[in-house]
């Protein structure tokens, strides 16, 4: 007969794709900056680009580093722990990242290690090479899958990025795994000296369509504000975040039609070039 524990694995391993907010297990978003604007971030430049669109990692050239945790639904079974490292390197920008979600018995790893590189003045490319790790109770089986991802970052306007980001885009007939492909385009623009506004879409294999918009708004001084929602269970976000020197710390939180509230929070020391 199955434990108490084993049941309870089974049911997480069976829902963790509907409780998940990115709306896929293997897509996972990070920093609390994004997820307080609903994670409109495929065209808006920072240290959590390497989740986002690598390719505007170009436009954020400081050493920095960060650590991230998220916790879904007040469950720490459902909590994901996210470090990175950004390396401005000649004209290239280098990013390595770890995430991991889940807890002793159920657990999925996430290590990639991204390059981004300005074509031209208003034209960035990035790659990331990801390796995917899960592994769980019992006679489950574990699971090691490797992929990429890719994006391109288009300065259309002094005042307009257009971004669009490719996630594990390989052909079924090479695939090996049932590892999701998507497709996320958006467009942000700066509406003022302290406004930023933006608006994107994600589509997967899976068949799902995930509408977010969302803004970013400097207050006074190093403070800031975000709100966003995205179509993906009608989830609204809110977060703020703070500026002190080197550091930088933002808390975010996000609803769940059914499940409650999503909690996030970053914190980033970055060093100038």
């Amino acid at each position: 007969m199955f434990s108490l524990l084993k049941i309870s694995v089974s049911v997480y391993v069976a829902f963790l794709p509907g409780l998940l907010i990115a709306g896929d297990p293997y897509i996972m978003p990070a920093g609390a900056s994004q997820a307080g604007m609903a994670y409109v971030s495929v065209m808006k430049p920072g240290f959590w680009s390497s989740f986002h669109n690598q390719a505007s990692l170009s436009l954020y050239r400081k050493y920095s580093c960060g650590v991230n945790y998220e916790n879904r639904f007040g469950l720490t079974e459902l909590g994901t722990c996210t470090a990175g490292i950004t390396i401005p390197a000649g004209r290239a920008s280098l990013a390595g990242v770890y995430s991991r979600f889940g807890y002793t018995d159920f657990r999925r790893e996430m290590t990639g290690i991204a390059c981004a590189l300005p074509v031209s003045d208003k034209f960035s490319a990035g790659i990331q090479i990801d390796y995917f790790s899960e592994r769980t109770y019992g006679e489950y089986n574990n699971i090691q899958m490797l992929t990429f991802e890719a994006g391109v970052l288009l300065s259309a306007s002094e005042d307009l990025l257009i971004g669009i980001h490719l996630f594990n885009p390989i052909p079924n007939s090479l695939r090996k795994n049932d590892l999701v492909s998507a497709l996320t385009v958006g467009a942000g623009t700066t509406l003022s000296d302290n406004l930023f506004a933006g608006l994107e879409a994600e589509m997967t294999t899976r068949g799902s369509i995930d509408l977010r918009m969302g803004f970013e708004y400097e207050v006074a001084g190093n403070f800031i504000i975000r709100s966003g929602f995205r179509t993906v269970n009608s989830s609204f976000s809110f977060g703020i975040g703070y500026h002190a020197g080197p550091a930088v710390v933002d808390v975010a939180f996000a609803t769940h039609e059914k499940l409650g509230i999503t909690s996030s929070v970053s914190l980033i020391f970055q060093i100038k070039k």
